[in-house]
């Protein structure tokens, strides 16, 4: 792989590696890095994530760009997030040579049909089918001001998406993702997502209590912790731990309420990591079925047992990995029965098979790198 040389253009600086899409832009370019890929990092950069230094030390060279946050951009017919992901300065260092460039979301995709970068091979990293992303985070959203602002960006996106016709690959995060944009576009491949495991570190035996972790103020994890306490424990003895930052004043009330439920904010990636190991079940539902949840992928790499719904695991290759439940009184269910039981070696060793392989960060990069045209 000596010489090879990728542009790589981020929506967020992707260190600390602390939420889900940088976590798959950071582990992509270490995996890139290990392969003997040179890695030039172009950063937007906003909202207290500063330039990191650690990435010099994977990349051949890291530039950062201020993300336009102006709430002018508002009115702009293209999309917030991605009219203020703009930079001549950008376009200009990316000029410098012929190298392929690797746009991570939608939100980077601003110059994908520049004249400039007619002759580049550009691939699209795909997070999320954005459109219906934010048409979900519309429908859970109290807020007026931000329903109305996640419906707005939703249209804009499904008719901004028509850019994805000038890349030469979409590398699409999901097998759901794939099949949904390879009906619109062509060069579509599942490329799956970045991860920090490299190993399963599950301990055997019982913990004594469930956990649901997430970004609590990101509104589909804020109706997923509601759901499990209004719900799926409000009638169960079992102890439930909800891990994550900026809970909701209604998340907050409804915990309060119940005995068996714990609250536990502002922890850090290590404690949230300490809690999937330690938890006798991750419990994992979503109402969205856009991408793939690297919670979890953390949760089986690092937990027990793991009880999520369809919406979760569907077409993921995780289904046989997981005790699937789709209604509150199922997952009820399947929780007190899993909590009588020991987590052993049989379930480790199925994992491993799984995870080793088709999860594995450099498979993935080899896939990644075979699907690029370089100069």
């Amino acid at each position: 792989m000596k010489g090879k040389h990728l542009h790589i253009v981020s929506f967020d600086v992707p260190y600390p590696p602390s939420y889900g899409g940088v976590i798959d832009v950071y582990y992509k370019v270490l995996a890139l890095h290990q392969m003997g890929i040179k890695v030039t990092l172009h950063c937007f950069e906003y909202k207290g994530r500063p330039a990191a230094p650690e990435l010099e030390k994977i990349c051949q060279k890291v530039y950062y760009y201020p993300r336009k946050v102006s709430k002018g951009y508002l009115f702009s017919p293209k999309p917030y997030i991605v009219v203020t992901r703009t930079s001549e300065e950008l376009v200009t260092n990316l000029l410098k040579d012929e190298s392929p460039i690797l746009f991570e979301g939608l939100h980077c995709t601003f110059y994908l049909d520049d004249k400039r970068l007619k002759k580049r091979f550009k691939i699209v990293r795909t997070h999320n089918i954005e459109h219906d992303y934010y048409e979900n985070l519309a429908r859970v959203e109290k807020n007026l001001f931000k329903r109305y602002y996640f419906l707005s960006e939703s249209a804009k996106l499904r008719d901004f998406e028509k850019v994805l016709k000038h890349a030469d690959l979409i590398a699409a995060i999901s097998p759901n993702d794939a099949a949904n944009l390879a009906k619109r576009y062509k060069h579509v491949h599942n490329v799956t997502a970045f991860h920090p495991n490299n190993s399963l570190t599950a301990e055997q035996g019982k913990g004594n209590f469930a956990l649901y972790h997430g970004s609590l103020d990101v509104s589909e994890n804020n109706e997923a912790a509601l759901y499990l306490v209004e719900k799926v424990f409000n009638t169960s003895k079992v102890p439930l731990v909800i891990a994550g930052n900026k809970p909701s004043k209604q998340l907050r009330e409804a915990v309060a309420t119940h005995t068996n439920v714990k609250l536990a904010s502002d922890v850090t990636t290590e404690e949230i990591h300490d809690l999937i190991r330690t938890a006798h079940i991750n419990v994992l539902p979503t109402f969205q079925a856009t991408g793939i949840k690297l919670k979890l992928l953390a949760a089986l790499f690092n937990g027990r047992f793991c009880v999520a719904n369809t919406p979760m695991v569907e077409n993921t290759g995780l289904e046989q990995l997981c005790t699937v439940a789709d209604n509150a009184a199922d997952m009820r269910k399947a929780i007190e029965q899993l909590m009588k039981k020991d987590y052993n070696g049989v379930d480790t060793a199925m994992r491993e098979q799984k995870l080793l392989h088709d999860f594995s960060n450099l498979e993935n990069a080899k896939k990644l790198v075979g699907l690029i045209r370089w100069e």
